[in-house]
């Protein structure tokens, strides 16, 4: 990343990131998912920054909704495939007026390798898929997805003083 470029718009992909990548299902088939508190208080410390953040996932849930209004998310866009999450992304640069390089983006899986490679500032969890720790640059998080990995690089943008 060039270390004249500050992050304006921290992005995030959900399973495997913000969770631990588990679907869990009950008896009577309601889905649960798992959410670290503190890549929420994160996501809030980003927010008191002036820092746009946003979710973008390939899955489409009421779940992760209730989690982007509870984190006061600026952006949610679910159901994003092939080639979505990247488009979703340009899509937040044009309104916010930034370029994709200005943008960290956190996934773990091939859907978010097109974004990953796009972005000016790429991390991965720590139990990310082979392919997506293979992409140039990526940040390699000492954390799991699901257990503070998104806090982690957080942390590191906000100490690097990158926000």
């Amino acid at each position: 990343m060039d270390s004249m470029v500050k992050i304006k718009l921290f992005l995030t992909d959900v399973d495997g990131v913000l969770t631990d990548a588990g679907m869990y299902y009950t008896e009577s088939g309601d889905e649960f998912k798992k959410f670290n508190t503190h890549d929420g208080m994160g996501l809030m410390l980003l927010k008191e920054r002036g820092i746009k953040r946003g979710i973008i996932t390939t899955e489409n849930t009421k779940i992760v909704e209730r989690r982007a209004a509870k984190l006061k998310m600026d952006y949610l866009y679910q159901g994003k495939r092939d080639g979505g999450k990247l488009n979703a992304a340009l899509e937040i640069c044009e309104k916010e007026n930034i370029n994709i390089k200005e943008v960290a983006y956190i996934g773990d899986d091939i859907n978010c390798i097109e974004l990953l490679q796009a972005v000016g500032l790429a991390a991965c969890p720590a139990n990310a898929l082979p392919k997506v720790k293979a992409i140039k640059g990526i940040i390699h998080l000492e954390k799991k997805g699901g257990d503070g990995a998104v806090r982690e690089f957080i942390d590191m943008i906000i100490e690097k003083n990158l926000v």
